[in-house]
């Protein structure tokens, strides 16, 4: 009986891959992944890029200075509801077309047919720096964490400058580069037990805090609505603002799940729901979390003036001491490593489809699979590459609001162009997958743009006022800088040979890919996909 119930399942699970199979070659592309991710692998794998524990720790510095208690509470939970319509939005895409293209994806498909390869081609340079910068934002701040401990550790007779900071990222940039070169299974496994963890710690952590806090305990009304000024600026309206920062860092990368969806059993309907399901997790624990630190922090200027790279470890010190502290701190340093190592995944997902549609200088190299681990290893290393050179922007005083602002900008710009054609040119002949908004789906886009546009211009500011060259934030020229490339990249080439998401398959190519059990394809060589380039489908035709 058990042995007919095993033959079932697996007959199931073969005939929901090729389904997502033909699903893909209808979409255009033959697939060349394993579908190997589950709904639970891939929830965890979006919890692992925001991971709440590690966030909270290393985001702490924005609402501390930028209100306080009142920051850290509110300055949370407020962004929490908006974001959520953007995750919403997009996953509704993302059920309706389960691409590793993803976001310049949608875009090219509901854009009017003119303006489709700008729009793909706005949207995918959009979504690659965003990626490119938050994973050398989580390993500089993960090396700021690493360097936190080292201070706390020698009772701060060590304290690490910029320089070897920067020689500890590079280090963290090719171990996760190693790692993300192996077979995506194996990650995802190993994010399971990480989450599980991670929900975990940040439980016990909670609790710690406020008990360890004893007398410390700050009173409920100065835990929710004492508000303290250390920005800089004048205006305390505009200081809080700033303590958005934190949320909106950590609500990134959850793209990830359309991303990976070629990577997943089911993808129409496990790949919104893992996108919806990890936000909504992260927000709850990561408001929690910051509701005991709220009442376990008793002096926000004590804990400024410290000199710790991160300020939540003397948080930590002062609450459960040095072994107390070291030992919740090396859990961190956990998380943010699960969390590059999630992000590096994702990022280069992004690199290999825009590649796969021949949009990148050096295309024919970021687009192959390795015939070994099925994964795009040389994606992997032009990510951890381009990493390197962000990183140098840790010389900064303000790096961290810098590639923090920067990943936020980019990576939201490519989120808010497929809404904002959603609810324009593509309103009428969108065509929802299994998972749909229905009649509350316009209204989620409109508040996502308009959040979007809020706060892109917010997160443009230094962190303080009277900003010289060592407190500048950088985000604009790391924007720009792209922009620009971008920019005269389309008008003097591009916009003569891109025509947006190129197909990999015939029509005749749905039938071969309905009859594959396990959706994997190599072509002879096993590095390249064979490309056939058409013209681009209209919006709203049969996905």
């Amino acid at each position: 009986m058990l042995e007919e119930l095993g033959r079932d399942a697996d007959g199931n699970l073969a005939a929901i891959k090729r389904a997502d199979n033909v699903l893909l070659a209808k979409l255009g592309y033959r697939s060349v992944f394993v579908r190997e991710l589950s709904l639970l692998e891939l929830t965890f794998f979006v919890f692992s890029v925001m991971g709440t524990l590690g966030s909270v720790s290393v985001e702490m510095s924005f609402p501390l200075v930028a209100g306080g208690h009142v920051g850290m509470v509110f300055g949370w939970i407020i962004p929490c509801f908006f974001a959520m319509t953007v995750a919403c939005s997009l996953a509704e895409l993302t059920s309706a077309m389960p691409t590793s293209g993803g976001l310049y994806y949608f875009s090219a498909k509901l854009a009017p047919r003119r303006w489709a390869p700008l729009a793909s081609w706005i949207t995918g340079w959009a979504n690659i720096t965003g990626q490119v910068v938050l994973m050398a934002s989580i390993d500089y701040t993960l090396a700021q964490t690493i360097a936190t401990a080292v201070n706390v550790g020698s009772d701060g007779a060590i304290i690490l400058e910029p320089g070897p900071t920067f020689g500890i990222t590079v280090l963290l940039l090719v171990l996760h580069g190693v790692v993300c070169s192996t077979a995506t299974a194996v990650l995802a496994r190993l994010n399971v037990y990480y989450a599980i963890l991670n929900i975990g710690s940040s439980i016990a952590v909670i609790v710690a805090l406020l008990v360890c806090s004893g007398e410390n305990r700050v009173s409920t009304k100065t835990a929710f609505t004492k508000f303290e000024n250390n920005t800089g600026w004048a205006n305390n309206g505009f200081a809080f603002l700033l303590s958005f920062y934190a949320p909106m860092w950590t609500f990134t990368g959850y793209d990830c799940a359309a991303h990976l969806s070629e990577e997943t059993t089911g993808a129409s309907r496990v790949a919104p729901i893992a996108m919806v399901a990890g936000v909504g997790v992260t927000a709850l624990s990561g408001w929690l979390l910051f509701i005991a630190v709220s009442f376990a922090t008793a002096s926000i200027p004590d804990v400024i003036a410290a000199d710790f790279p991160m300020p939540m470890g003397k948080v930590y010190l002062d609450v459960l001491g040095k072994r107390g502290m070291l030992t919740v701190w090396s859990l961190v340093i956990l998380a943010g490593w699960v969390g590059g190592a999630a992000q590096g995944v994702d990022a280069s997902r992004v690199v290999f489809a825009f590649a796969r549609d021949n949009a990148l200088p050096g295309s024919r190299w970021w687009k192959r699979v390795h015939p070994g681990t099925g994964t795009p290893v040389c994606a992997v290393w032009l990510v951890m590459a381009l990493c390197v050179v962000c990183s140098l922007v840790g010389f900064s005083a303000t790096a961290l609001s810098s590639l923090a602002g920067s990943s936020v900008i980019a990576l939201y710009i490519s989120y808010v162009t497929p809404i904002v054609l959603r609810v324009t040119s593509g309103r009428k002949t969108f065509k929802p997958g299994p998972f749909s908004l229905g009649r509350w789906s316009v209204t989620s886009g409109i508040i996502a743009i308009a959040w979007v546009s809020f706060f892109m211009v917010i997160f443009m500011f230094p962190p303080g006022a009277h900003p010289t060259a060592e407190t500048m934030n950088y985000t604009v020229v790391i924007i720009m800088g792209v922009f620009v490339f971008a920019s005269l990249s389309w008008v003097l080439s591009a916009h003569r040979w891109f025509r947006g998401p190129v197909r990999t398959v015939d029509d005749s190519d749905s039938s071969h890919s309905a009859a594959s059990d396990v959706g994997r394809i190599k072509e002879k060589g096993g590095t390249t996909i064979e490309e056939r380039e058409v013209s681009l489908e209209s919006p709203g035709s049969e996905l």
